[in-house]
């Protein structure tokens, strides 16, 4: 058998492997790596920041119909493809679909009193959005805004959701991380998921709520849906993991932060987002956790089931 040479010091014998300096390919290989996934990483989140703007977002309009066509030219000339507008028979009927989300807002061309209907928990941009449309529609006319899911009191412009959505996606890509690196046994990493997301979810719900007044639902809800949201996501990477190994650890996480952060929408509204991104940021946790709260936040839950 071979053994590995030895040299002898005052402070005992050395191993001249363990010593030996890290060849320098593989240091470059590491730094290449670095820097490839810093670039990967930063495309990532830059780029939906960038390429931000409204796409046939539906705008229900209560209006004549000679008023509802030239708002549409209108709109078609400044903003091509930026605004689906819906006919509404009247107000009654906008606010209505407005509350059961089936639009983002809705103008009311009334020349005596104009008004427009937002939801800003919905996404602060696009309520912003809407309420810039209305003033154009009704030629720079004052109009009332209408919220019917106003923004959290201790939070009027939704900061709070936007900063929170990282941690929480990372809070569950580095549990998974930590209890596939530390417990052995599927059955007890998986039971550790379970233990984290309930443990996690109150607690993020308590500085997001209680502390902070970012929030504006049901307490228990809002909890509910955190827990659920973690638990999603740290079970998931976990999964990758179990089939992939390390390789599917890094893929988890990668899908995670890379992915489902930025395209969460968390910091404006997934109608603002490109085609298909925005469909797959919904489907990942981040996104599915921040379109959940925002329907228990702000509108009793309709929407939150799916």
């Amino acid at each position: 058998m071979t053994t590995t040479p030895l040299l002898h010091s005052p402070a005992g014998p050395v191993d001249t492997e363990a010593t030996a300096a890290t060849p320098w390919p593989r240091v470059v290989a590491l730094a290449a790596a670095v820097a490839v996934g810093l670039t990967v990483l930063l495309a990532a989140f830059a780029w939906p920041a960038t390429r931000t703007a409204p796409r046939d977002v539906p705008v229900a309009v209560v209006g004549p119909p000679a008023a509802v066509e030239q708002v549409r030219a209108a709109v078609e000339r400044t903003q091509p493809g930026a605004l689906d507008l819906r006919p509404a028979t009247d107000v009654a009927e906008a606010r209505r679909l407005v509350e059961d989300r089936e639009v983002y807002g809705a103008l009311v061309l009334d020349p005596a009193a104009p008004r427009v209907v937002v939801a800003t928990q919905a996404g602060p941009a696009v309520a912003q959005l809407l309420s810039s449309a209305a003033a154009g529609a009704t030629g720079g006319t004052a109009a009332q805004v209408d919220d019917v899911a106003p923004a959290a009191e201790g939070d009027p412009r939704g900061a709070g959701l936007a900063a929170g959505a990282l941690p929480i996606a990372l809070g569950g890509g580095a549990g998974a991380v930590l209890l596939a690196l530390r417990v052995r046994g599927p059955g007890r990493q998986a039971a550790g998921a379970v233990v984290l997301a309930l443990l996690a979810g109150p607690a993020a719900a308590g500085v997001l709520h209680g502390w902070l007044g970012a929030l504006s639902g049901d307490p228990v809800a809002e909890a509910a849906v955190l827990s659920l949201g973690l638990a999603a996501t740290t079970l998931g990477v976990l999964g990758l993991a179990a089939v992939a190994g390390r390789v599917g650890l890094g893929l988890g996480m990668a899908t995670v932060i890379a992915l489902g952060n930025p395209l969460s929408a968390a910091a404006s509204a997934p109608v603002l987002l490109p085609d298909g991104w925005a469909q797959l940021g919904q489907l990942l946790p981040p996104g599915a956790v921040v379109a959940a709260l925002r329907a228990v936040s702000g509108f009793g839950g309709t929407g939150a089931a799916g």
